[in-house]
């Protein structure tokens, strides 16, 4: 069954006030290096019965109408047979 990574992130210049919050907490941590953190989306899937071929377009579909919004986010994917 092939599995999908798909990858949401924020595109660039869009506000990330939860990746602002986790910086200035790894900061007070002691974690100082740390100089910026976007925060995205990780997303699974398990897909049957569809031809591998298939399975592209599909996800991005997927992604276009649901997992992403393509206005703010960025998206991208990997696919595991």
């Amino acid at each position: 069954m092939p599995k999908v990574k798909v990858y949401v992130t924020l595109k660039p210049g869009i506000l990330d006030p939860q990746g602002t919050t986790v910086a200035k907490a790894l900061k007070s941590l002691g974690f100082r290096d740390v100089e910026d953190v976007r925060i995205g989306k990780f997303i699974e899937l398990y897909m049957s019965d569809v031809e591998e071929d298939e399975i592209p377009q599909q996800v991005e579909e997927m992604c276009r109408k649901l997992l992403a919004n393509p206005v703010i986010e960025n998206y991208s994917f990997e696919i595991e047979k």
